[in-house]
This record gives structure tokens, sequence and C-alpha cells, in this order.
């Protein structure tokens, strides 16, 4: 390209030229595409391997390395260097493009050797967008100084990270789905090749075959990206084993929800994140355990929060209560919630609890939500408070079982209250369980621990705390499936195997309960 007659003012064009822009637009998409790929291999492994901060941490430092291996390299590349630049974009474009879609195929059929096909194609991801900013800033100094070139580069990389960093979680997933995302991202690299062709055309040796392989590349990921609902469906029936009903996600987590049979509403499932959270035929298990004995010891109670429980189910027993004047259901995800006030299947499975006038649906984080109530003088302290997260399988989880949040809980408790916490398996995650235990021992509360078998899930545990000690209830309402009056009692009786550990609260600033439950789930997951 011929720039002999550019004017230059302290060591760069006065007049930028078209191959400026273009190769400064392309430092934008560059970031953000490449930005795209990880959060999409780290959402993956999220939704495939489990909710975990390990997955995330392990990709990222995989992805960055690889990043800098692929800036090393790129000295390896002296000359055509816009042929080598087109080549390199044509490569990240399709194979981050297709990335999500393949591994969700690959998962579907053969999930041994995932791990390892995941991180090869991290690497593989990572050292191609390492070589771009390297070769695109060696294509700038043609038309800038040193000094503004790195300073333009780095703006432009800085702000692509920002949008995507932004939009991703936002709008990207939750309107697009994670392999539509990827696949336009990859659209975009093919873009930034198309455009490098164009304006180099004069310098670049058969150009015939770079303009079919650009074509051929923006060819199969626009029929991947028509495609990607049918890949999705696919690969997810295959994952799930059962027919996918609805398959959606949001801000905050994948949800899914699966039918065995179809047009029975026993053989319905839950997933969120991949991770089973209720299926229809032993549900009433859990949640008649982990509402009904706190709520019948209280004895009349009128004033209840529930704290998670957006698919309605604690809530269905919770109004089995004739006293109960209020319920406020406090759920982070209003996909949730949404899905089930509106879908016929899930209405009949909660009995139509979340449309109740007695309920009250609050979209909101639960942390920051009581942060607020406990500063409102006006606030009255609820008769009990329910409390139905998913496990602590990362940090952002594991706050909400933390001596921080659970002194918010007791602030929002009355005096003779009772609240009750989910606390994951104590078989399975004995040392987890007894961790949460201490914890809400740490802030001054009394705890009355137990379990019940739910045959999705196995033995499972629950904790009563309250500032009161715990008395059996003499009668539970009519109707239950599951617990019983007289027989509630061996719920708190432990045998050896589940007795309880010395541990550590889990507190904001350790989160020891997060490194706990992954190394025991970890043991007992593939």
């Amino acid at each position: 390209m011929d720039t002999s007659n550019a004017t230059v003012e302290g060591g760069r064009s006065a007049a930028p030229r078209a191959a400026e822009l273009v190769l400064l637009g392309s430092v934008f998409l560059v970031a953000a595409c490449g930005l795209v790929y990880e959060l999409a291999a780290g959402t993956l492994a999220s939704y495939l391997l489990g909710d975990s901060v390990l997955q995330f941490s392990t990709i990222i430092g995989t992805y960055l390395f690889a990043m800098g291996v692929g800036s090393w390299l790129s000295r390896l590349l002296v000359h055509q260097l816009a042929a080598h630049f087109l080549r390199v974009e044509l490569l990240v474009g399709v194979t981050g493009g297709l990335m999500p879609a393949a591994l969700f195929l690959l998962a579907s059929r053969s999930p041994e050797p995932f791990r390892w096909i995941l991180y090869g194609l991290v690497w593989l991801v990572g050292v191609l967008v390492g070589l771009e900013i390297p070769l695109v800033m060696r294509l700038l100094r043609r038309h800038y100084s040193l000094q503004h070139l790195v300073s333009e580069v780095l703006t432009f990389d800085y702000l692509g990270a920002l949008g995507v960093s932004i939009a991703f979680p936002l709008l990207l997933v939750p309107r697009l789905g994670l392999i539509r995302t990827s696949l336009l991202f990859g659209l975009m690299n093919i873009a930034v090749a198309a455009w490098t062709l164009w304006l180099y055309r004069g310098e670049l040796h058969r150009l015939r075959s770079h303009v079919s392989a650009t074509a051929a590349s923006f060819a199969v990921l626009l029929a991947a990206f028509a495609g990607a609902e049918r890949i999705t469906t696919w690969s997810e029936d295959r994952f799930y084993a059962d027919r996918v009903l609805y398959a959606a996600s949001s801000p905050y987590q994948r949800i899914v929800i699966t039918q065995s049979h179809p047009g029975r509403d026993d053989s319905v499932r839950l997933f969120l994140n991949g991770n089973l959270q209720f299926f229809s035929r032993d549900e009433y298990r859990y949640h008649e355990a982990l509402v009904h004995p706190v709520m019948a010891a209280f004895g009349a109670p009128r004033h209840v929060l529930i704290l998670g429980g957006g698919d309605g189910m604690a809530a269905r027993e919770i109004l089995k209560y004739p006293s109960v004047q209020d319920i406020t259901l406090v759920d982070l995800d209003a996909n949730v919630t949404r899905l089930f006030s509106s879908e016929p299947l899930l209405r009949r499975l909660n009995h139509d609890s979340l449309l109740s006038p007695r309920l009250k649906v609050i979209n909101d984080d639960a942390f920051q939500w009581l942060q607020r109530r406990v500063d409102d003088p006006a606030a009255a302290p609820f008769d009990a408070i329910v409390i139905d997260f998913p496990d602590p399988s990362n940090f952002s989880l594991g706050k909400l079982y933390t001596t921080s949040f659970y002194s918010l809980v007791d602030h929002s408790l009355a005096a003779d209250g009772y609240a009750v916490v989910q606390t994951t398996s104590p078989l399975v995650a004995r040392h987890s369980f007894w961790t949460v235990v201490a914890t809400l021992e740490a802030v001054g509360l009394r705890t009355a621990p137990y379990h019940v078998d739910v045959p999705s899930f196995g033995e499972w545990g629950f904790v009563i705390a309250s500032r009161r000690p715990y008395h059996y209830p003499e009668s539970l309402p009519a109707g239950l499936r599951f617990l019983s009056a007289p027989t509630l009692p061996l719920m708190f009786d432990f045998p050896p195997d589940m007795s309880r550990l010395p541990a550590e609260p889990n507190r904001l600033s350790n989160q020891v309960l997060v490194q706990t439950f992954e190394a025991e789930w970890g043991e007992v997951l593939p």
C-alpha cells in the first residue's frame, strides 16, 4: 500500500486512511471475539462439568498462557504479514465460533475425553488470539509511530474487552444462547479477514485461494448459526437423556427442564447449570422436609420469607398453613420465577403457588436485599425463613452460606422464629454439611441438623437455626405424602458415617466451604 504522499505530524498520518480505521476497528473486534471465546469456554465448562471456580480459573489461566505463547510465536512470521493475519482470522473465527457447538455435541456422545478436548481447544484458540494483536500492530506500523501505535491499539483492545464483558452475560447469551453467540463472533472474525483481504488484495499472493477460504469459512459459520437451535436441542437431549421441554440461558444460569415420559407430571426434572434441582417424582420428600419441621414447630406463622425457591415448591408447602398472611419470595433469576408461574405443567407441580395473592416475588440478590432490609427500621421480622439456595459450588453462591449472610438472616428473624437451610448431603459432603452448622452457630444461633432420603439426591441434609431451642411439632398439616409427626424425630438422628466433624465457620474472607464442597463432591462426580 502506497503511503508516500501521507502528511506526517509528530510521526502520525494527519488524515487517517481507510486502512487505519479498518485495522483499528479490527483490534476492537479481535479483542471482543477473543474474550467471547474465553467466556464461552468457561461457561460451557460450568454447564457440563459443574459450576466450579476451579473450572473458570483453569480455563482462564490456560487461555491467557496460550495467548502469551501465540504472541511469542508471532515473531516467526516475518513476511506476508497481511496473508498471515488473514489466515489467523479465518482459523480463530472457525475454531472459536464452532467450539461451543462441537463441545456440546462431544459431551452428549462421549463425556470421558471432554476435559482434554475442551482444554485443547481453549489452548488452540488462545494461541491464535495471541497471534492477532502482534500481527495487526505490525500492519499498523505502516501508518503510526510506535508511540501512537501502542496507545491506539491498547485503547481499542480494552474497549472491545469492556463491551463484551458487559454484553455477554446481560444481552448475548440470554438472547442468542451460547452457541449462537460464539458463532456470531466467529462471523465477525471472518468479517475482519474479509476487510483485510480487500485492503491488501494488491500484495496478497494466491488471492483466489484466500477469497475461496474466506467464503468457505463464512458459509460454514453461517450454516451453523442457522442450525444452532437444532444443535443445542439434539445435544441437550443426548446429554440429559430425557426429552428437553425447555432450555434457556439467563444472565445467571442455564435453565433446562426435561420430561422422561410425555404427558406424565411425575417425570419432570429441573436442571440449573447442569445440576439437578428437583425430580417431580420425589421432590415432595425434599420440600416437605425443608418446610414443615420449622413451620409446624412455630405454631401459627404469619409472615414467611423464602430465599431462593423460585420454582414455587417450597411456597406450595407453606401455603398449606391458613395462618400465613404473607410470603416474600426472593429469587435472583426472573426467568425461573416467570417460567414456573406461566407454564401449565410447572404450575400444576407447584399448585399455582407463585400466583397466590399471599405471595410476593422479588427478583433480587438475596444478600443485597437482606442488607437493605436490615437498614430499614420499619421492616418487620419474619416468623419463619426458608433458605433454598443451590449448593455452594462457587464463591458467588458460597457467600450465601457465610457468617455475614447468616447474621443478616438472624437480624430478619423474629426472636421466637425459625430459619431452615438446605445443606447438601451429610453423607457425600459430610465436612461441608457440618461447616454450615458451625457457620450458623458462629453468629449465635442454635442449630438442629437433620437429614432425609430423597431418591434423586440420596441422603440430604438440612439445618434449623433459631434463638430458642427447637421442639418437635405435635402435629403436621393433613395430606402430606412423606412426613408424619411420629417419624419426624427420627430425621434428627445421625448414624456414625454422618455424625458431626470439627469444622471452621465459612466466612466471606476465606470461603472454606466452597473449597471443601468442591473437594468432597469431586471425589464422587466424574
